[in-house]
């Protein structure tokens, strides 16, 4: 018998477990919040929050407010220096570094040993059984998996705390007997040099039956077309010959997921999203014919929505279909009513269905546009279709006004394959985001208060020019899609212009 089909047998109670997702999920949550009240009641936290007194979510709402890392950083700076129960129950040792904040380079988010547990591994967990139920013929489990992470932040670390890139922590935390059944070694998987790491990878993976892969789809191409380099082979399949999933997230698929079909032509080849964040794990693509994901509800993690545009708050139970919702966690790292600066947006509520649409701080409403992430990645899909280009990355940003008094959206653009004409692309994208976008097209209107969108081409490495210029190549760092501000599309084109 094959170790897959030992492992599936393994899955069978989750598989059950997970059913009550279907109808059970205000259930879910009021049992998570529960939960977390009482195990965090005697943090300092807790006590000045009269969680102890906390009998339901409306207590609840009373008594605790909406947090931004800004509101939680002294706290989570404490912990740091090793003090105890202040957030979270005990002490945290782990802290996953994420992108900065206004005020600082780097926020520090923390990793609880329950929040490991409970949510990130976990997530991990499900992703898995959920594969494996809807893939009774797979046999992942009789290869190596190569999962792709980042590395420790020792420059970062203090006597109380260790500091790394989530996948990292996950991987220095993670159960040794995985180790067996994945590559690269740990000692390449956490190197801090993406370049040399990239290279290693690719040697150690080579003569390896490596079944699946895990990672962001922008750096684990990077990988394969190392691991092409190497083997002088057309289709990744002629390396791994049982290559049959890759699962994914951090950033959307539709900008890579051609380059990927071109790169593994295998008809068995199965895709798998996945919304795992340094906050915590929250959604898993559980129908392979839906491209929405099923939200996890029963992990350490309080969910509450935020309509975008109001100040109204409400819990699971509360959303609408087809409303963009910023989303709030509280979760067993010591977050509470934390706003994480994702949004979605629910597409089913029985069982919770959602799609990523973007980040609260990621859209460009520079005139009333309000133009958001879901909206860019469906534009430029549409492009891609229309014209056979295909994108590798991409950024945008206003241009207030020029020296003819005209505002319009300034894209750049690296492409993995360039249209025949980048002017029809831009006209073809421009009219699909109108088309998208009410707002949008009312602001198009005549271009009056908005002209056409401008495509910049951007020379070949541009995008990772720009991240090893700023510390960032490699692990889970992306480049930011949309922004109301020009500081990063400005620092690009100088770049592109070098």
């Amino acid at each position: 018998m094959s170790l897959t089909k030992i492992v599936r047998n393994i899955f069978a109670p989750r598989w059950r477990e997970l059913e009550r997702h279907q109808t059970q999920g205000e259930t879910l949550q009021r049992e998570v919040l529960t939960r977390l009240l009482n195990q965090a009641k005697d943090t300092e936290f807790g006590r000045n929050h009269l969680f102890s007194a906390t009998k339901s979510y409306e207590d609840f709402v009373h008594n605790t407010p909406v947090n931004t890392y800004e509101e939680l950083k002294a706290d989570i700076d404490r912990m740091r220096q090793g003090e105890r129960d202040v957030l979270w129950t005990g002490g945290v040792k782990w802290y996953a570094k994420s992108s900065g904040t206004t005020n600082d380079k780097s926020k520090f988010i923390p990793v609880s040993n329950e929040g490991l547990k409970r949510i990130h591994y976990r997530g991990g967990t499900d992703v898995v059984a959920m594969y494996l139920r809807n893939n009774p013929q797979s046999r992942m489990f009789d290869g190596r998996g190569l999962i792709l992470g980042g590395s420790h932040a020792p420059n970062y670390n203090l006597p109380g705390s260790l500091v790394g890139d989530l996948s990292a922590i996950l991987i220095e935390n993670i159960n040794p007997l995985a180790n067996l059944v994945r590559v690269p070694s740990k000692r390449t998987a956490l190197l801090s040099d993406f370049e040399v790491k990239r290279d290693r990878i690719a040697r150690e993976a080579m003569g390896k039956n490596v079944t699946n892969l895990s990672g962001v789809p922008s750096w684990m191409l990077s990988v394969l077309n190392r691991v092409m380099e190497l083997s002088g082979k057309q289709h990744l399949e002629e390396v791994w010959p049982n290559i049959e999933v890759f699962f994914h997230g951090g950033v959307a698929f539709t900008p890579y997921r051609e380059q990927y079909q071109r790169l593994i032509t295998s008809p068995r080849m199965h895709y798998m999203e996945t919304y795992n964040a340094s906050e915590g794990f929250f959604g898993i693509q559980n129908d392979p014919n839906d491209k929405s994901m099923l939200l996890m509800l029963d992990y350490d993690v309080f969910y509450e929505f935020m309509e975008m545009g109001t100040s109204n708050i409400v819990p699971l139970w509360g959303v609408e279909t087809g409303k963009n919702y910023a989303m709030l966690i509280s979760t067993s790292c010591g977050l509470w009513r934390y706003m994480i600066g994702d949004t979605i947006q629910f597409t089913q509520t029985h069982p919770y269905k959602f799609i990523i649409s973007g980040r609260t701080k990621s859209f460009i409403n520079a005139f009333g546009e309000e133009l958001i992430v879901d909206n860019a990645e469906q534009g430029l899909a549409y492009a891609c279709q229309k014209t056979g280009a295909e994108v590798l990355e991409y950024t945008a940003a206003p241009v207030f006004m020029d020296h003819n008094a005209k505002c319009r959206h300034q894209w750049v653009i690296e492409f993995a394959k360039a249209p025949a004409s980048v002017a029809d692309f831009a006209g073809i994208l421009d009219r699909k985001l109108q088309e998208l976008n009410s707002d949008y097209e009312a602001k198009r209107f005549k271009d009056i208060t908005l002209q056409h969108l401008e495509i910049v081409n951007a020379r070949p490495g541009l995008f990772n020019d720009w991240l090893k210029q700023k510390g960032k190549l490699g692990g889970q760092h992306k480049v930011p899609r949309l922004s109301n501000e020009r500081n990063i599309i400005e620092e690009l084109l100088v770049l592109n212009k070098s």
